[in-house]
């Protein structure tokens, strides 16, 4: 099992999650994170720190398309350890659904 971050995240990008991570297993896009599926040690201490929802395990039905999601990015965007402040408009988006067709950007983060 891992755990894989969902379409909630896109817009909103609350970093919450990465400073509990014990394997410093998340990648920052632009307008997103994502969580490397293979250095995830499914520790799970993420998954409740999220504002919006966005970390699901990929047990779940429907997520095998975001860990190959998760995976693409992981390797392709840089790594991030320490929080930062959320997109200015995420109360606003957090929710949304269709986000990924809508917003997603595959432009790489600051990182670290």
């Amino acid at each position: 099992m891992t755990y894989v971050v969902t379409d909630n995240c896109i817009a909103c990008k609350y970093t919450d999650c990465v400073e509990v991570c014990p394997v410093d297993c998340f990648y920052e896009g632009e307008n997103t994170l994502v969580i490397h599926p293979d250095e995830c040690i499914d520790c799970g201490v993420c998954e409740p720190e999220c504002p919006a929802d966005a970390i699901r395990p990929d047990t779940e039905p429907g997520m095998d398309e975001w860990v190959e999601f998760n995976r693409k990015y992981s390797e392709l965007w840089p790594v991030i350890t320490q929080k930062k402040d959320p997109m200015p408009d995420a109360e606003k988006y957090d929710g949304e659904t269709g986000k990924l067709e809508k917003y997603f950007s595959e432009k790489p983060g600051a990182g670290d």
